[in-house]
């Protein structure tokens, strides 16, 4: 069974000698922590890893770094802007890099495309042929994510991205889903064998993420800090969280709390209006994207913290990285119900019936009167993280994965240096 490998088992993902090329268009690298740990994992069983992926605004911004060993080539991307309609200028524009930079990677072994989008399987296939097996790493279900992000419909566009999704799949060696209702989707929609789907869960680091000393004063003046950690996009449901901190304060009269926003993304100058516009510029704040140090403060101080991402086709199926890393850090979560959402935190987490604004506000007021129960849950969250959702689980999946992908192959170094990147210009 693919989740069944021992990490420790010295057959599982031997990478000695073996090359693996790890494509990301959406975030860049060591930025994308479930990337920079599937990288290190590779490291770790032998494997030379190259990344190519975009560069970051604030960091990751140089075009070549070696960092602990894992070879990262970042080209310059402008992301789409205005719609549906800017997304070709930015993906072809990201296609036609990864292919020059994997020239200049050559031959590999493995080349593991990260979507969104679900484009890399371009670069892949001509990898392919020059005898690479193609791993897909699905962080997302773009159609889903389509219909849940720009409200058209099934429309011709989306009928164009369910035929790319297909044609991914198709290309595919091998497939890693995130959760069990990623690897259904891979198997129904996508039409491949259950053997060849290897449930590769994020799981946080928990070096990154230990609690500290937690600091009143970043309480503002109240008895409870809320905090929210993440990606402010139009699918996120910070807007959500938002009106359900006005009804918290204007339905049940409650003021004891001051709530910090930790994040950024497409609609961050939309959520700081419109919280502006409900009159809690007194009692939230809005940090942006802080250093790893400043968020651990805010979340080893936070009473509660708040997960607030609506039902919808994409939301209801995939796990939310901020709900693991609220639960590393022992802290109770309040969330929507959602059926990934209940996977990953069971009883770490308080649901509210689906985008019930007034059921979230109730379900935080519990919390802050009871802080026996806020502990209860906080531990139950780091056990099972430390449990069945630990990160060593992944990686053993991980490697059996590429074992899988590279069953009764050569590895492409064999063939020297020279020889290969010939072949590769040919």
């Amino acid at each position: 069974m693919p989740g069944d490998t021992s990490f420790n088992d010295t057959n599982s993902g031997d990478g000695r000698g073996r090359r693996a090329l790890i494509l990301v268009e959406n975030l860049s690298v060591p930025f994308d922590r479930r990337v920079w740990q599937e990288c290190a994992t590779l490291r770790d069983a032998g494997w030379e890893v190259h990344v190519i992926c975009p560069r970051g605004t604030k960091r990751d911004t140089e075009p070549e770094a070696v960092i602990d060993g894992i070879r990262i080539h970042r080209y310059p991307l402008r992301a789409a802007t205005g719609g549906p309609a800017g997304y070709p200028r930015e993906y072809g524009s990201a296609l036609w890099h990864t292919v020059r930079l994997a020239r200049k990677v050559g031959p590999v072994d493995v080349v593991h495309a990260c979507n969104p989008p679900d484009l890399l399987f371009l670069p892949a296939r001509w990898l392919k042929r020059r005898g690479a097996r193609f791993v897909f790493d699905q962080h997302d279900l773009v159609p889903e994510l389509y219909l849940s992000r720009f409200d058209r419909g099934k429309d011709l566009l989306y009928r164009a991205v369910c035929a790319l999704e297909r044609a991914t799949y198709r290309a595919a060696d091998v497939v890693l889903a995130t959760n069990e209702s990623y690897k259904d989707v891979a198997v129904r929609r996508g039409g491949r064998r259950p053997e060849d789907v290897f449930v590769v869960r994020s799981a946080p680091d928990t070096e990154r993420f230990h609690p500290v000393p937690p600091e009143p004063e970043l309480k503002g003046g109240k008895p409870h800090l809320l905090c929210y950690l993440g990606v402010m996009g139009p699918q996120d449901g910070v807007d959500y969280a938002l009106r359900a901190l006005a009804k918290l304060r204007d339905e049940m009269g409650r003021t004891d709390w001051h709530a910090v926003f930790v994040g950024g993304g497409d609609t961050f100058d939309a959520m700081v209006e419109l919280s502006r516009r409900l009159g809690l510029d007194g009692q939230v704040r809005f940090t942006g994207r802080v250093p790893d140090a400043d968020l651990v403060r805010y979340l080893s101080t936070a009473d509660v913290c708040l997960s607030p991402d609506p039902r919808n086709p994409l939301n209801d199926v995939s796990t939310m990285n901020k709900v693991l890393e609220y639960m590393v850090m022992g802290r109770p979560i309040v969330s929507f119900e959602l059926k990934e959402a209940r996977v990953s935190a069971g009883d770490a987490a308080l649901y509210a019936p689906a985008n019930d604004e007034s059921a979230f506000a109730k379900l935080i007021a519990r919390l802050l009167d009871d802080p026996e129960q806020r502990a209860r849950m906080g531990e139950i969250g780091r056990e099972r993280i430390n449990g069945a959702l630990a990160w060593r689980n992944s990686q053993a999946a991980l490697l059996a994965a590429y074992d899988a992908a590279c069953r009764d192959r050569a590895p492409v170094a064999a063939d020297g240096p020279n020889r290969a990147g010939k072949r590769l210009r040919r």
